[in-house]
């Protein structure tokens, strides 16, 4: 299902899949991740490693326990990940985006005219 890296631990790789498909929808609000038992069945790695991944999601607050019932991904969640990953485009991307424009001597008005086809729906 997955080919892992050497670059990160599996148990972050893993974390940051499960993130990806919050953002995705494929696991929504207040549903139930895999089990452990499952995902270990499934991807092939070890229990602790899944358990290690889970935990980092919990920390994140992504992912709540729930005694006797599994993981579940928190309400809120897509959100929180939606307002994180805007944050850091904001931060780290715009001030890359407005020295590129100054050393073109690029307009905003030629970068929009520019964007605008790669957007999609009324943005």
């Amino acid at each position: 299902m997955t080919n892992w890296h050497d670059r990160q631990p599996i148990f972050r790789q893993l974390a940051d899949q499960i993130t990806q498909q919050i953002l995705q929808g494929i696991w929504q609000e207040g549903e139930a991740l895999p089990s452990v038992r499952s995902v270990c069945a499934d991807m092939k790695i070890n229990h602790l490693t899944v358990m290690k991944g889970y935990q980092l999601l919990v920390d994140e607050g992504l992912v709540e326990k729930r005694r006797g019932q599994g993981m579940y991904v928190t309400l809120g969640a897509k959100q929180k990940l939606i307002a994180d990953e805007k944050k850091q485009f904001l931060q780290q991307q715009i001030p890359q985006i407005a020295a590129t424009l100054q050393r073109l001597g690029m307009s905003l008005e030629e970068l929009s005219l520019q964007l605008k086809p790669h957007l999609k729906g009324d943005q």
